[in-house]
This record gives C-alpha cells, structure tokens and sequence, in this order.
C-alpha cells in the first residue's frame, strides 16, 4: 500500500522548508555584513577596493547556500529558484534597511539603493541561474522535470 503524506506531515514539510529557506536567507546577508564590518577600514581608505569585494562576497554567499539547499528540491527547480531568490533578497533588504536608514549610517533611500541595494539583484541571478541549470542537467539525464 502507498503511503500518502498526511496534512501534518505535509505541513510539516513545508515548515522545514521555510525555516531552511528563511535560515539560508539570513546567513545570506550575515555573511557579507560580517565581512564589510571587518573591512570598514578598507572602505574609508580603497573604497573602489572594498566596493569590488562586496559584490564578490555577496555571490559566494549566495552560491554557498544554494548549493547546500538545492540537494533538497526534487523537482520544478527553477521555479524554486527564483522564489528563493527573491526571498533571500528580501531578507537582505528588511534586514539591511533600519540599519542603514537610522543612525550610525543615516543613508538615504537614493543613497542605499546606489550603494547596496543594487548589489542584491545578484541573489535571484545566481539563484536562478543554479536553479536553470540544474533543472537542464536533471533533464538531460531523464532524473526529472524542471
């Protein structure tokens, strides 16, 4: 006999899901925050310096996590892509903001955008641009549909 998920079980599932997509989320953010508090001082003095290695940092991250959480898609992984993605990008944004909207930084919102807030368009592109090609790999290999 086939074993049919329960409603618990089910939402059980989606809970996992949504604590790993919301954890993997935060440590998104974290981590670039962590290392643009540790090269405050590169900011103030090579600021184009520390301006490329953010960029950089951010899409590390974004890698790093999603190579962790992808193993657990089965299946429509582009559409799980880009919802992670904007979800991870939408953590990094409610988070980002009251900091740097408020004092010590008081950026403004023009300021932010320009300054950080493009930065994290790179989340969704390399989330979907995993989620793509797996789904072409999974595809070509007849493991499932994308």
């Amino acid at each position: 006999m086939v074993h049919r998920p329960t409603i618990l079980e089910r939402q059980g599932d989606n809970m996992c899901s949504w604590l790993r997509t919301l954890g993997f989320g935060f440590l998104v953010w974290l981590i670039p925050f962590v290392v643009a508090v540790g090269l405050s001082g590169v900011r103030e003095t090579n600021r184009p310096l520390f301006e490329s290695i953010m960029p950089v940092v951010v899409t590390v991250s974004v890698v790093a996590c999603s190579l962790i959480y992808f193993p657990h898609v089965r299946s429509e992984w582009a559409k799980e892509a880009a919802r992670l993605g904007v979800i991870w990008m939408i953590i990094s944004l409610v988070i980002d903001l009251p900091l740097m909207l408020n004092p010590p930084i008081s950026m403004t919102c023009i300021e932010y955008i320009h300054d950080v807030g493009i930065t994290y368009l790179i989340i969704p592109a390399v989330t979907v641009g995993m989620g793509l090609a797996i789904g072409r790999a999974n595809r070509a290999s007849g493991d499932g549909a994308a």
